[in-house]
């Protein structure tokens, strides 16, 4: 099978990162409104990462909020990394591999759209992130749309030669609980007539 990384770095050398964008939109502005409205976040300041942040579009949307002090993005494919960075040269995006890498400073907010999964051991980095990555109150939200409840994604694997761990909705709810958070909770966003929604979890660090 192909690292999720090499594919992703081909797809940006293609331009598909912008079709990525596009067909994500929808999700991820519905999780980041969930998030925002989650312990107050909306009414102070905050700081945030976005983990597998491709050519950075959610961190520039994250800076344009006029309470977020700070966003960076963290992916493993170079070439997404350096689209970033050609798109705004003055923010702060990394190249690494997770679960292995580690912020310099936990932060207030993390948000994930469609990394999770591409993970070994996705339930780990759940712990991980609620471990190491937040602040106190702070808030974790992500979103997957490769699921056991979503049948059109169960055949991405072998179409795409990629690793995918499957979960059901309940696992991914689990994983969260286990991994210490509280007012999980589970939401489909960006549904449509043909998408049954990602699977968006969404959580609290006390």
């Amino acid at each position: 099978m192909r690292d999720a990384t090499d594919v992703f770095s081909e797809w940006a050398g293609k331009g598909k990162d912008e079709g990525m964008e596009r067909g994500h939109a929808a999700s991820v502005n519905e999780m980041i409104n969930l998030a925002l409205s989650t312990n107050n976040l909306s009414q102070r300041q905050f700081t945030a990462i976005d983990i597998g942040c491709g050519n950075g579009w959610v961190v520039r949307k994250l800076q344009c909020l006029e309470n977020c002090l700070y966003a960076a993005g963290v992916d493993g494919a170079i070439s997404m990394i350096e689209k970033a960075i050609q798109i705004d040269p003055k923010g702060e995006y990394t190249v690494a591999m997770l679960p292995q890498w580690r912020p310099k400073n936990p932060v207030d907010l993390i948000h994930s759209m469609e990394f999770l999964y591409y993970l070994e051991d996705p339930v780990s980095m759940i712990k991980i992130i609620h471990d190491e990555w937040l602040n106190s109150g702070g808030v974790f939200v992500a979103g997957v749309d490769h699921y056991s409840e979503n049948k059109d994604s169960l055949e991405w694997p072998t179409a795409l030669d990629v690793h995918m761990t499957t979960l059901t909705q309940q696992q991914w709810h689990n994983a969260m609980l286990n991994a210490g958070f509280t007012d999980v909770k589970i939401i489909k966003t960006g549904v449509k007539d043909d998408f049954i929604g990602t699977l968006t979890m969404l959580g609290t660090k006390k």
